[in-house]
């Protein structure tokens, strides 16, 4: 076994690389962590003269780069075992900076038809009707369907690898090669899945999200996202979405991940621990119209599940319903006592929020979905036992 070396991430497991990746004592001050450094500017060269005002290097301004966000690209693109990664002010900014970035006026899109609602915005209204570019949406899973929709223009193959809210599972490797043999890439949003639990990259994904807002940081109290993958695929990502359109991460941001990210291990364990105990507790309840998990048998893509996450668990995300109209979700909701109402997933506090059945991307959701609306209920760092009894004494008043 190679002896660890904290300057070195491929000799560092997944435990050591989040307490040392990206991070350097700094040479002003001694500090073993990378301090907080909250300058727009950095000193200049003697002679400036030949310097380039879009350099994304670092030491210029801090909407080029700044010194933690450096030290945040480093751990994620170590993270997640890519060449580089670039940090921006938020999930959906990531996003947008990929599409910016990669697509060009009369391309063409292929997109899982379940969804991140803005993903699903920039591609039914706004890069459409801005940049004419045309997007089918597919069943993800349904692999001749994916084949059958790619066109001479198409340029990405966009999905989740659980699905935001279905928790549908994405065969990667498999969209991977779809996307190759067409001369496309693969863009894989992996926010429900963050590094170590998967990595998609090593699947053959090109681009990997994420919101850094969730799990990466896990506190719920910091925002930003991140692009990984190829240095060539990356680069222009920071010249173009990053300087030229101002997507930056704030220092504040960055600092705060980075301190967040020190734990995401230890965290996933906790979640993907007391998720699929959760979701077997409420598949059993007669009071409870359906569960989605890839954790359960009854998933429909949870061998696939199995194989492509290896083991590692299934995710802390589950959506459910309880029997029963808006209403009853609506009582179910507030008989709740230590859950917490509202939006966002990943902190440490459990969070459940209520969904119905309007909207447009409802048509591609499965059928309980659209009869019944969800809870999407993101599992947090709470006792399994209290949870459970959360649960339950709130189904009992719901239905008392």
């Amino acid at each position: 076994m190679p002896r660890p070396d904290k300057h070195d991430p491929r000799r560092l497991s997944d435990l050591s690389l989040a307490v040392h990746g990206g991070n350097s004592v700094d040479e002003g001050t001694g500090a073993l962590r990378t301090p907080l450094v909250m300058a727009n500017s950095y000193a200049l060269p003697e002679d400036p003269s030949q310097i380039s005002w879009s350099s994304t290097d670092g030491g210029l301004y801090t909407r080029n780069t700044g010194a933690n966000q450096v030290a945040l690209q480093q751990k994620l693109a170590a993270l997640e075992d890519g060449e580089d990664a670039v940090a921006l002010a938020s999930g959906v900014a990531a996003l947008h900076a990929v599409f910016f970035t990669h697509l060009r006026s009369g391309d063409h899109v292929v997109v899982a038809d379940a969804t991140y609602e803005a993903t699903f915005t920039l591609f039914t209204q706004l890069l459409p009707r801005k940049y004419g570019i045309d997007a089918t949406f597919v069943d993800i899973a349904d692999l001749e369907a994916v084949r059958a929709a790619v066109r001479p223009r198409t340029r990405l193959i966009v999905t989740e690898a659980i699905a935001n809210p279905t928790t549908k599972v994405a065969n990667i490797a498999a969209l991977a090669d779809v996307a190759h043999a067409a001369g496309a890439l693969l863009v894989v949003d992996s926010t429900f899945t963050p590094p170590p639990f998967y990595r998609p990259l090593r699947d053959g994904a090109d681009l990997v999200v994420h919101s850094l807002t969730k799990y990466i940081n896990g506190h719920g109290d910091a925002m930003g996202g991140a692009v990984i993958g190829r240095r060539d695929l990356v680069q222009p990502i920071k010249d173009e979405a990053m300087v030229d359109v101002g997507g930056v991460i704030s220092p504040f941001n960055a600092w705060q991940i980075m301190r967040g990210s020190v734990t995401l291990p230890l965290r996933l364990r906790q979640h993907f621990a007391s998720a699929p105990e959760l979701a077997a507790v409420l598949d059993a309840d007669p009071r409870v119209a359906f569960v989605a998990y890839p954790g359960l048998d009854s998933h429909p893509q949870h061998a696939l599940a199995t194989r492509q996450f290896g083991g590692r668990g299934y995710g802390g995300m589950l959506a459910f319903a309880v029997a029963g109209d808006a209403d009853a979700q609506n009582r179910f909701v507030a008989n709740l006592r230590l859950v917490t109402s509202a939006v966002s997933l990943g902190h440490d506090e459990s969070l459940i929020v209520h969904v119905g059945t309007e909207g447009p991307r409802v048509a591609a959701y499965p059928a309980p979905f659209r009869e019944y609306g969800h809870l999407r209920f993101s599992v947090g760092l709470e006792d399994v036992s209290d949870l459970r009894a959360d649960l339950l004494a709130a189904l009992d008043a719901t239905f008392g």
